[in-house]
């Protein structure tokens, strides 16, 4: 069997179709993060609060199986490989099933709504992490260099952003019945694709049966890269929680939705040739350090905008668009480096991603869980425009994300590039 230094890493035809998935997979995130809380709270007329709460303890058990989901793919990957495409097809169809569900509850009154929401969350967010978890593991055991595993992933996450455009467009065109059909599509096509494409031969080490996800906290390197991951992800999932609220009620301009969203994943998608140059330049650190800078300096204008301001907030999407594009391609690549580093390739990776997964989710789940009450406490509620509420608002999405963002900028400069420099690395 071969090892990892003799296995050839695929090339841009063979990537592409193991970034397929990427497509269908970022297509259900959208409207699960973006559009899931604004539905409720204004078809159903949920609370804000008790909205928080649900998607709060939703995504907190959901984070909890990433680890376990983590293992389960490497044993598979290893032990059963014949066993994986039909594992995850059977976690797309949850995953259909699910998204279809949740947007379209039988029974509207509130403690039926309530319970058939937080059930179709959980089977979805199920199928999600069975099938993104496999899909980040699968590439990440193609190993390489720097900017061999960041290519990888850009296609990836090419892909994804892609299907976050399509998804940021398709309800307002053809409504969520007709987004959910896509959704199954696209999950049945990126399937097909990914089993055309390559996988790494897994390779025997005594690791393998030996608890793999403790291991993966033993690592310094490991946690360091975790505390960056988990404040820039909170910094970026408490404005997309917002973005409608603050669209609809701040910049009251609910017609350029679709705009800004276009805008803001279209920039990351042309500026992801451009961070593969800068990590070939300069690595995985400084890169996403500079992305983390730009995104501070042009996202912090956003607090300066008010009612009718829609190009100057088209600008701002752009702007803190190019600078998503290395949260897209440098961090689960940068992760990848690390497990190779470690020995670890072709073996634990599916560990490494399994808490990886939980970390995202739980950016995800504080966002939401705690800036919706945040809000509802400090006297805004949708559709309200009052000064005082909307000066919330715009704290709540502009401001704060900020400060979390040069949170995270200078434990990457702390963790990672300084401690390079003092060791004389590249």
């Amino acid at each position: 069997m071969k090892g990892p230094e003799s296995w050839a890493m695929p090339g841009n035809a063979a990537s592409a179709r193991y970034g397929a998935l990427g497509f269908a997979l970022a297509f259900v995130a959208l409207p699960l993060y973006i559009s899931l809380p604004a539905h409720y709270a204004q078809e159903f007329g949920m609370p804000l609060a008790q909205l928080g709460a649900l998607l709060l303890g939703a995504r907190l058990f959901d984070a909890l199986l990433d680890p376990w989901i983590g293992r389960l793919c490497d044993r598979w990957l290893n032990q059963h490989p014949a066993r994986v495409l039909p594992l995850m097809r059977a976690a797309a169809l949850l995953l259909a099933g699910g998204f279809a569900a949740v947007f379209f509850p039988p029974w509207r009154t509130p403690n039926s709504l309530l319970l058939w929401c937080v059930a179709a969350l959980l089977l979805t967010y199920f199928g999600y992490s069975l099938l993104s978890v496999m899909h980040q593991t699968w590439g990440a055991r193609f190993g390489g260099s720097a900017v061999q595993q960041s290519r990888v992933v850009a296609w990836r996450e090419g892909f994804a952003l892609v299907g976050v455009i399509t998804a940021s467009l398709l309800p307002g065109w053809i409504g969520l019945a007709g987004t959910a059909l896509t959704l199954a599509l696209a999950l049945g096509l990126g399937l097909l694709l990914l089993g055309l494409a390559p996988r790494a031969p897994a390779v025997a080490m005594p690791i393998a049966s030996k608890a793999p996800a403790v291991s993966v906290w033993r690592r310094q390197d490991f946690r360091r890269l975790m505390a960056v991951f988990l404040c820039n992800g909170i910094a970026t999932a408490i404005p997309a929680s917002l973005l409608l609220f603050f669209v609809r009620d701040r910049l009251q301009t609910p017609q350029w939705e679709g705009a800004y969203l276009a805008s803001y994943f279209c920039a990351a998608a042309l500026s992801l040739p451009l961070w593969l140059r800068m990590v070939k330049r300069w690595g995985h650190a400084r890169s996403w350090l500079a992305a983390m800078v730009l995104a501070v300096a042009s996202f912090v204008w956003a607090a300066m905008l008010g009612e009718g301001d829609s190009l100057a907030f088209t600008a701002v999407c752009i702007a803190s668009g190019l600078a998503m594009g290395a949260d897209l391609a440098i961090p689960s690549a940068l992760l990848a480096r690390l497990v190779h580093g470690a020995g670890l390739g072709g073996q634990a990776e599916g560990a490494f991603f399994g808490w990886w997964n939980a970390a995202n989710k739980l950016n995800l789940a504080l966002a939401a869980g705690l800036s919706l009450p945040m809000l509802q406490a400090l006297g805004y509620a949708p559709g309200l425009r009052d000064v005082n509420a909307l000066q919330a608002l715009t704290v709540a999405y502009c401001l704060l994300p900020c400060l979390l963002k040069l949170l995270a900028a200078g434990l990457l400069y702390q963790f990672w590039i300084r401690t390079a420099l003092n060791k004389e690395l590249p």
